[in-house]
């Protein structure tokens, strides 16, 4: 039997078949996967570029696969799906008024933008264990009353610019970071908040640390 010549020109053994090609879906796909993996501490910086820029070159299912082949339970099929990977949603839509507070805590999946249309309802979005799948979070607020308070981990900034305040304070204080902490995640907060407050911290001190005066430990997942 012939040997099968790939539309590559290259050549594979008998009975063997041609890989399937990759589409932009399934290089989305290995992006969003990696992105995840960095945000768990599983990837380094220079290694998630290095991937990255491999995802968005690759031209078969295969080359996806071995970007994601030593990540514990996020690996890609040779059909292109995600194990273990809890969907990313372009948009997220928190309506409420006047009712219970709105938290977001634990490991929680970042949409690529999440819009506030709240009144008078206290908001806390805790980002220190979420799972970071994008550079950037845009968050679109439309709030009045009560306070917003993001909760924030070395490496993730925080730009107030695009949002206006009316009769509303503003906190702002950031974690304190080692020289050199890249940049894993940009929140930008646009839009109006009225009355009440904006908080954007990094986790409390427990009173041990307090005592000690020590900063909260940095968030390490295994």
């Amino acid at each position: 039997m012939p040997e099968e010549i790939s539309p590559a020109g290259k050549r594979s053994a008998p009975g063997s078949s041609p890989e399937l090609r990759a589409s932009h879906a399934d290089r989305d796909r290995v992006v969003d996967v990696l992105r995840v993996a960095a945000g768990d501490g599983l990837l380094a910086s220079d290694e998630l570029d290095e991937r990255l820029e491999a995802a968005l070159s690759a031209r078969t299912l295969n080359e996806l696969a071995v970007l994601t082949a030593d990540l514990p339970a996020v690996s890609i099929a040779a059909d292109g799906s995600a194990a273990g990977v809890a969907e990313v949603k372009d948009v997220v839509r928190i309506e409420q008024v006047f009712s219970g507070g709105v938290e977001r805590t634990g490991r929680w999946v970042l949409p690529r933008r999440l819009e506030l249309a709240v009144t008078y309802c206290d908001v806390t979005l805790d980002l220190t264990e979420a799972v970071i799948t994008q550079d950037t979070l845009r968050i679109d607020v439309a709030m009045a009353g009560k306070s917003l308070t993001l909760i924030t981990r070395p490496g993730i900034e925080v730009d107030v610019d695009g949002l206006t305040l009316v009769h509303c304070r503003l906190r702002h204080r950031r974690a304190r970071t080692s020289p050199g902490t890249p940049t894993t995640l940009r929140v930008e907060l646009v839009g109006q908040k009225a009355h009440g407050n904006v908080v954007v911290r990094p986790p409390r001190r427990s009173f041990g640390q307090w005592l000690l005066r020590r900063p909260a430990p940095e968030v390490t997942r295994s």
